[in-house]
């Protein structure tokens, strides 16, 4: 019978459903003023004389101020108390109302006590309407009928209180209790649901069955986070996580706002702290570029560098699509955070030096972080000319754009991939550092042209720098985005080698890298991350199953959910990630950025070498460009030749000066 009353009251129009609460509001207070009479004066018949007047008055006044407190725009299945408040509130200034009218006209028969019953009776009418809507309707709003999962929230804070309401509106979860490291308030209860001690989630989770633990903690420091996390990883739960406050402060917490762990829960390690003095150097009241903008780190890094307030920041973005995603996003930063900031978005690719000079003359940046690259480790393997054009000649574009419209600092993303590297991408990123390396040095610069003649000398008064860090967790191409596709979809999940290992750092982190190190540069300076220990894969991998709340299939649990599958190492790929060439790291002003010594080519014997390897990619020569990587990538091994998936035949010979 409910159902059959509540499911076409939600499926009425916004519009009616408002003027039906309005026709229940009104009855309430008809029935309020008679009730009121009733008490007083024990008169139980139709108004009399000047009586009727209470009967329009109430009306009246009421309507219009729970109008101007939203009380009609409410949902009331998804009334809580901060909406009981308000209707508090609008039922109070009523009350003043309409007191004040009573002792100002002091209608017959009417006594002016009245005007203190009727309005607590209106509000005990109201209140308990609104309530007793929220848990007939809430059954029935379309959302899962039947629990899917049981629950336990960590955190008995505000954020555990405002999870377990929207639990009991979705319906989706039964709740089972409450975890909470605070003593005082183990063994109480919330609403009726038990509040139990870290030490007890092992039994409760046998005992009762739990499927899911959310995390409600936004505020918790992420050292005491990773402590949580990793004393549930062995429980065959889904751990799942609320945003963090700055989220949380923009409204009530929903279902929606669940989320997967974040990829610093992954991590298992606090991310390294940035220093706010060197972030905002270089960058405020300051024209800042930003190639491959709309990219993993170039977007993290446009974002960062947007809240310290440059002048102007200028995107360089050969993507259509990505440029106008990233420029959309940061509108709305500014816009959010009152931002005067000046955000240029332009289409441009790093291979076209004449495009870039144009832009480098219009808008005279004084810094520019180059993060425009190819970096995925099989596609570059299998099209060597494209990287070595866009990593190699791409880098050397731009700084000498940099350098003949007088920017000052020019920083250039690199990865730990160009260490000993056993792919052309490494190979390639670490020519890209020997380029930024012979200018620095230089003092001046000659250019050589693609067709082979030379530039007016150009005066060097760029610093350039150098940054390296680890995998970048939850970028495009990240293991993290594929293993959570693999588990979705059932898995298994593919490692390509048990023993291969990596660094590690979030997006936010490598962008605050390259920030800071910059900062520090004094020319042509290579800034590597102490990112601690390498993680395996493979452990993260499983680290991953297991917060999902699964089991691992292997051959001690033939009967687990998801299995880990071996593929094998991909061309180019090698087992262990290294950030320093040589030894001795140098340390700087920030204690976990260190700076490496690493040996490198003058500008006068590299630039031809350049002119050589430029015509090797533009023919695809990709012998030529394997000869020139091993002549001067220190440690290059690579796993396979050059060129796989190039086409098999020689190309046209090249000129007796190449």
């Amino acid at each position: 019978m409910n159902k059959l009353v509540a499911t076409p009251l939600l499926a009425l129009p916004r519009p009616a459903k408002r003027v039906v609460v309005i026709a229940l509001d009104l009855l309430m207070m008809l029935v309020s003023v008679w009730v009121a009479f009733y008490l007083r004066i024990d008169q139980t018949g139709l108004p009399q004389g000047q009586q009727l007047y209470v009967y329009l008055l109430a009306p009246l006044l009421a309507i219009p101020v729970f109008v101007r407190f939203g009380l009609y725009r409410a949902i009331f299945r998804y009334t809580g108390m901060a909406a009981l408040a308000t209707t508090a509130k609008a039922v109070a200034v009523y009350t003043v109302l309409f007191f004040t009218v009573l002792l100002f006209f002091k209608w017959n028969g009417v006594p002016r006590t009245l005007g203190l019953i009727q309005p607590l009776l209106l509000l005990l009418l109201v209140g308990t309407s609104r309530a007793l809507a929220r848990f007939w309707l809430a059954g029935w709003s379309g959302k899962a009928r039947h629990a899917v999962g049981r629950m336990l929230i960590y955190g008995a804070g505000d954020a555990g209180v405002e999870t377990a309401s929207a639990l009991a509106v979705a319906r989706q979860f039964v709740l089972l209790g409450f975890i909470d490291d605070d003593k005082k308030k183990v063994g109480r209860s919330i609403n009726g649901v038990d509040i139990m001690a870290p030490a007890e989630v092992a039994d409760a989770v046998e005992r009762m069955g739990v499927t899911d633990i959310l995390l409600a903690m936004p505020a918790l420091d992420r050292a005491r986070r990773n402590e949580i996390i990793a004393s549930l990883r062995e429980l065959p739960v889904h751990v799942r996580t609320l945003p963090g406050m700055g989220d949380m402060a923009s409204g009530r917490v929903t279902i929606q706002d669940f989320q997967e762990l974040d990829v610093e829960d992954l991590l298992g390690r606090p991310p390294v702290p940035p220093d706010s003095t060197l972030l905002a150097r270089n960058l405020a009241d300051q024209v800042v570029l930003v190639t491959g903008a709309g990219g993993s780190i170039g977007s993290e890094l446009c974002r960062q560098i947007l809240m310290e307030k440059p002048r102007r920041l200028v995107l360089v973005e050969l993507s259509e699509f990505a440029l106008y995603t990233v420029h959309r996003e940061l509108l709305g930063l500014c816009t959010e955070h009152g931002l005067q900031v000046e955000v240029t978005p332009l289409l441009a690719s790093v291979g076209n030096f004449g495009r870039l000079k144009e832009i480098f003359q219009l808008y005279r940046p004084a810094t520019v972080y180059h993060a425009a690259a190819y970096k995925h480790v099989p596609l570059v393997e299998s099209n060597p000319s494209e990287g070595v054009l866009n990593n190699v000649f791409g880098t050397l574009n731009a700084a000498r754009a940099a350098m003949e419209n007088g920017t000052a600092h020019f920083v250039l993303v690199s990865t730990d991939k160009a260490v000993r590297p056993t792919n052309v991408m490494g190979a390639t990123k670490r020519m890209a550092e020997l380029v930024l390396q012979a200018l620095a040095a230089s003092p001046s610069v000659r250019f050589v042209s693609p067709d082979g003649s030379y530039s007016p000398e150009v005066a060097n008064r760029t610093v350039f720098a150098m940054v390296r860090f680890g995998n970048v967790l939850g970028s495009s191409g990240s293991v993290v985005p594929l293993f959570r596709k693999q588990l979705r979809d059932g898995g298994p999940l593919t490692v390509t080698h048990p023993e291969v290992t990596r660094f590690f750092m979030t997006i936010p982190e490598a962008a605050q890298l390259v920030l800071q190190a910059g900062a520090m540069a004094h020319g042509g300076d290579v800034f590597v991350l102490d990112m601690g220990s390498p993680l395996r894969i493979v452990d993260l991998a499983k680290r991953m199953v297991q917060l999902s709340g699964l089991s691992l299939r292997d051959e001690h649990n033939p009967e687990g959910d998801i299995e880990i599958s071996i593929t094998g190492l991909r061309p180019g790929e090698k087992l262990y990630e290294e950030l320093l060439i040589g030894d001795n790291p140098e340390k700087t002003a920030h204690q976990r950025i260190m700076k490496a010594r690493e040996d490198f080519v003058l500008w006068t014997e590299l630039a031809p070498i350049l002119v050589d390897m430029r015509q090797a990619a533009t023919l695809n020569h990709a012998p030529v460009m394997r000869a020139i990587l091993l002549r001067l990538v220190h440690g290059y091994h690579p796993h396979r030749d050059c060129g796989a998936g190039e086409p098999a035949q020689e190309p046209a010979a090249l000129p007796n000066d190449a």
